[in-house]
């Protein structure tokens, strides 16, 4: 234990601990109509269970002020990241406190002397442990309902990140899609990209067609597509089954449309969900008793208006080559009919060009912006 003028720094060591870890955050947001929980057996499976800890070093602290539960972070090395990216960083994420700068200053301190007894010499965060973690630090945005994908944060959290020294090393940007009413434009510049380089689109029959034949090449695809982006580190097998396991059964076949060349090689995908914001909103971050209902529901019985784009991914080879219209070709048909009107595109790095020059293509508006910092320790 450690302590900072009245703020005492806890390591969490028990599943008593863990219990409030994870409930401090939904009790920190329980009134705020933007804030959308992680799911409690989410962020126990992150710190517990994740195939990542079997390569990965972490540490869930608790911050204590006037007794009671005030803040909370996760310091965390990621190996394999530093050595791609010739960095020696602690990371710090799941990180949450009270409008208390010396709060946040303790908890980022337990972190920084957590990291440099292993002999780290940089600070970088918030982010987890891979890229498909939640991570950054709301910066824009206070009055937008979050995804389920991504952390909502007070204001005050960047405040105090920058009082604590801590620059900005990228940001991602989210936007708002309205869905288009004409599509045509789109169908004709998919049949033009299909024929001039021999690419077919596929969509699977079902969830076991899915998990058989496809769920495995999506995320070999996404280790090649995402190599270059901030702070990626390679899945291995362990952490894909893991992935495929928590993504795939939630997955709208007719919105993960993929493509393959001559060769029977995948080169393209993106991954949409319904949005279960609302829903994950309802539960209060408890499948049980009664949370998973909610689920079931946006899942299966009555749709939001809202689809999340999770993840995309196009081969460096035929970048720029107009595969993103392929894939959406498909999409906005099936959208249509379901009665869908916008699209949520999740974080994405300012520095993607091609990714913002997709969106440039429909009426869309930036609605979110989140930080990710660093600090020489």
């Amino acid at each position: 234990m450690t302590s900072t003028s009245s703020v005492k720094i806890v390591p969490v060591e028990t599943k008593k601990q863990l219990r409030k870890f994870i409930n401090f955050s939904l009790d920190l947001y329980k009134d705020n109509p933007y804030y959308v929980p992680e799911l409690a057996m989410d962020t126990k499976a992150s710190l517990t269970t994740n195939p990542a800890l079997s390569f990965c070093q972490c540490q869930p602290f608790l911050a204590y002020k006037d007794g009671k539960v005030a803040g909370r972070v996760v310091a965390l090395i990621n190996p394999r990241a530093n050595a791609t990216w010739k960095t020696n960083d602690v990371r710090f994420n799941w990180i949450d406190f009270i409008d208390d700068y010396e709060v946040c200053k303790a908890l980022l301190d337990a972190v920084v002397a957590w990291g440099k007894e292993r002999g780290m010499d940089g600070l970088e965060g918030p982010i987890g442990f891979i890229d498909y973690d939640r991570e950054g630090c709301l910066v824009e945005g206070f009055d937008k309902m979050s995804t389920m994908s991504l952390a909502f944060c007070y204001p005050y959290y960047s405040q105090y990140f920058d009082r604590y020294g801590l620059e900005k090393s990228v940001d991602w940007v989210e936007y708002r899609i309205t869905m288009p009413e004409e599509t045509e434009r789109f169908a004709r510049l998919a049949e033009v990209v299909a024929k001039r380089y021999d690419l077919h689109l596929r969509i699977f029959k079902n969830n076991r067609d899915l998990f058989k034949n496809g769920a495995k090449d999506i995320f070999k695809l996404l280790n090649g597509c995402y190599a270059k982006l901030y702070g990626f580190s390679q899945l291995d097998d362990a952490q894909v089954d893991n992935l495929i396991k928590n993504y795939i059964p939630f997955v709208d076949v007719n919105l993960l449309p993929t493509i393959y060349d001559k060769d029977g090689n995948m080169v393209g995908c993106a991954i949409m969900i319904p949005s279960l914001a609302k829903a994950i909103q309802k539960t209060r971050g408890k499948l049980f008793p009664f949370g998973w209902w909610h689920l079931v529901k946006a899942l299966y019985l009555k749709y939001d208006d809202t689809i999340e784009f999770l993840l995309v991914g196009v081969s460096p080879e035929f970048r720029g080559k107009g595969l993103n219209a392929l894939m959406v070709s498909s999409v906005f048909p099936y959208a249509k009919k379901k009665g869908f009107k916008y699209c949520e595109t999740n974080a994405n790095l300012e520095t993607n060009h091609s990714i913002q020059a997709l969106w440039k293509s429909f009426d869309h508006e930036l609605v979110k912006r989140r930080r990710a910092y660093i600090k020489h320790i």
